[in-house]
């Protein structure tokens, strides 16, 4: 145990945080496809608590990446007359679907979580991952925008936008700023998130309830 803790400490001093993280992403994405594939419930939603899928306006591209690389992989395998190069870029082609696959079943099986203690679980497959206690829930509705921007966009004033087909569907107002990691490790701080909900009236439904004693 000694050793494989060194090895592990050694590893973590000398890999870069990105890094570190991108492996980590692509191991639970891995993990998210298996879970997808054997049909399992989805991660980290308990019982009498309502998970909320995000992935309608993404699928069909995503599906249709999958099919565009297949046909490249078909194509080149035509076309490379070596059979060296052409294994390796076999090799390739297949890792990129499945990762594809596992990114997509990632945000499948990790839906956002409304608890039943009135937190909400705001994620994106195995990239982003933040917990919103009640307390820190000011309001909340259903408010569909088309912001700009990268799957995780910070203004200057503060407004997180996670964006899932270039949209999200509600505003969460906060009511102190809640502290959040970036994919890559980076740590900011929002004031209001604004994120996608395939069926933004039920989550919000779902969250303005009072929480069980």
């Amino acid at each position: 145990m000694r050793a494989v803790r060194a090895v592990c400490e050694a590893a973590r001093a000398r890999i870069p945080v990105p890094v570190r993280r991108l492996l980590r992403h692509e191991l639970r994405a891995g993990a998210s496809l298996a879970r997808w594939a054997l049909r399992r419930p989805p991660h980290g939603v308990g019982a009498g608590e309502l998970a909320a899928g995000y992935t309608g306006p993404q699928t069909a591209m995503m599906y249709g990446l999958v099919f565009v690389a297949l046909v490249e992989t078909v194509a080149l395998s035509f076309l490379i007359p070596w059979p060296a190069v052409h294994r390796v870029v076999l090799v390739l082609d297949v890792y990129g679907v499945l990762l594809m696959l596992a990114m997509h079943a990632a945000c499948v099986t990790r839906p956002h979580v409304v608890r039943r203690d009135g937190s909400l679980r705001i994620r994106y497959g195995a990239l982003f991952d933040l917990v919103v206690p009640p307390e820190a829930v000011a309001s909340v509705r259903v408010d569909r925008r088309y912001p700009q921007g990268r799957l995780v966009t910070l203004s200057e004033d503060g407004v997180l936008d996670l964006i899932v087909g270039s949209q999200t569907t509600v505003t969460l107002e906060l009511t102190r700023p809640l502290p959040f990691t970036r994919p890559l490790g980076a740590r900011a701080e929002a004031r209001t998130v604004r994120f996608h909900a395939d069926d933004p009236r039920t989550l919000v439904a779902a969250l303005r309830q009072p929480a069980p004693p």
